[in-house]
């Protein structure tokens, strides 16, 4: 429906008041404005909010003014200290070591990685990777909410904390604990869709150096990875501290021991 400045332009041309080709730049500047006059402020990003989710050094050290914060898993990837950082536990001049996750697909794809992931993810057993699917891989992480009114300003951060080769990927994360007693929990979750076993998914981004990024180093050996860690140190600390904090609080995400990671807690013996 026009509105009543846009039949007004109309009026003047068919009377030879207004040329005809300006007629549609009016007709939007009057509608834009009474639309701009008649609709409540809204934020800039979307209503339902913004999910970070952190495998990393986000596990240890959260991003600013998240709402709440659920544990879970994700599925299909590896992590890995393959990710080469100059720019915060390291330098451009030595770089240190940070975490990325290695997709399953990459993996199959490239024959270099077979033995490392024989070697963590199924205890030195030989393991056919072609026949695997990617509930055979998991990643225990969290995801933090942040509530629409501090989207623009976390995703700024994010962008300027998550550099030196990472992108963003869509992922699956699987919850699986989320805090009592927790009223905007509570209604951010009962959004959520559930999969057949009945956990909440939340579909969202994560930051991942891929293989392909130039910063991606591996495979490395663990006994290379752990000489780097051990001597590095950036603007945020020492290489030890990233590895020391991020291998306790994995360790300390599911009281049942299911979070245990021996990839991170055997790097972890070899660098001190």
């Amino acid at each position: 429906m026009l509105s009543i400045l846009s039949m007004i332009c109309l009026y003047l041309i068919n009377h030879g008041t207004l040329w005809e080709h300006s007629v549609l730049q009016v007709a939007h500047v009057c509608n834009t404005y009474i639309h701009s006059r008649l609709q409540p402020e809204t934020p800039s990003m979307t209503q339902s909010g913004l999910w970070i989710i952190g495998y990393g050094s986000l596990i240890f050290k959260p991003p600013p003014l998240y709402a709440f914060r659920v544990v879970g898993t994700l599925n299909g990837y590896i992590r890995r200290f393959w990710q080469s950082s100059s720019d915060h536990r390291g330098t451009p001049q030595a770089p240190g070591r940070v975490v990325t996750l290695v997709s399953l697909e990459d993996l199959k794809e490239n024959p270099q990685f077979h033995d490392d992931v024989h070697e963590f993810e199924f205890s030195g057993q030989q393991t056919d990777l072609a026949s695997l699917s990617e509930l055979d891989l998991t990643v225990w992480c969290v995801a933090y909410y942040i509530e629409p009114k501090n989207v623009d300003e976390v995703k700024e951060y994010m962008d300027v904390r998550e550099q030196d080769g990472y992108s963003t990927h869509t992922v699956h994360f699987n919850v699986h604990e989320a805090p009592d007693m927790c009223p905007i929990a509570s209604e951010v979750l009962a959004q959520l869709p559930k999969d057949i076993t009945g956990e909440l998914q939340i579909e969202s981004t994560v930051y991942i150096g891929t293989i392909q990024n130039e910063s991606f180093v591996g495979p490395e050996s663990l006994a290379k990875t752990a000489e780097v860690i051990r001597t590095s140190k950036g603007p945020s600390g020492k290489n030890i501290e990233y590895l020391r904090c991020l291998t306790e609080a994995v360790l300390g995400l599911d009281n049942q021991g299911g979070s245990h990671d021996p990839y991170l807690e055997q790097l972890l013996e070899r660098s001190w």
